[in-house]
């Protein structure tokens, strides 16, 4: 696992990091949409690279006051291959950590697929929104609180 800002990432790791997200994001959920938005260069990005130096586990982490008053992790995705493995489990637990630390004492909130919101409830997030749809899926707000 590693954690860097943007700026720091490769051109292999940018390339390969956007295009798992689009895999996923856009053509395995059927849903068009203009993934960057130009939060990246602001953000650090939590990523897990294979034998094949291929992003296969990414997300994105975003200061308080860029998204939400809050820090925010987001864009987290995992490779099709390596669902049921866990390291989707261990993807959310690096990202929380590493956000915790860049950004210690601040809530952290997520964007979740409503549909997933038992998995992040696991790692201490609570819902705090009525759903609401983003980019036609239906999403909730989600928060974990600052640990002090």
């Amino acid at each position: 696992w590693h954690t860097k800002p943007f700026d720091a990432l490769s051109n292999s790791e940018l390339y390969s990091m956007l295009r798992l997200r689009s895999e996923v994001f856009v053509v395995e959920q059927n849903c068009v949409y203009l993934d960057l938005d130009n939060i990246d260069q602001k953000a650090q990005h939590v990523i897990a690279i294979n034998a094949e130096q291929e992003v296969v586990c990414c997300a994105r982490i975003v200061a308080p006051g860029v998204k939400y008053d809050g820090a925010s992790i987001g864009r987290i995705v995992t490779s099709p291959s390596l669902r049921g493995s866990g390291q989707g489990k261990e993807l959310v637990r690096v990202a929380i950590d590493a956000c915790s630390s860049l950004f210690s004492g601040k809530a952290i909130t997520i964007s979740a697929q409503q549909h997933l919101e038992r998995f992040y409830e696991a790692f201490g997030f609570e819902t705090t929104s009525t759903p609401y749809q983003e980019d036609g899926i239906p999403h909730i707000q989600m928060t974990r609180a600052a640990k002090r």
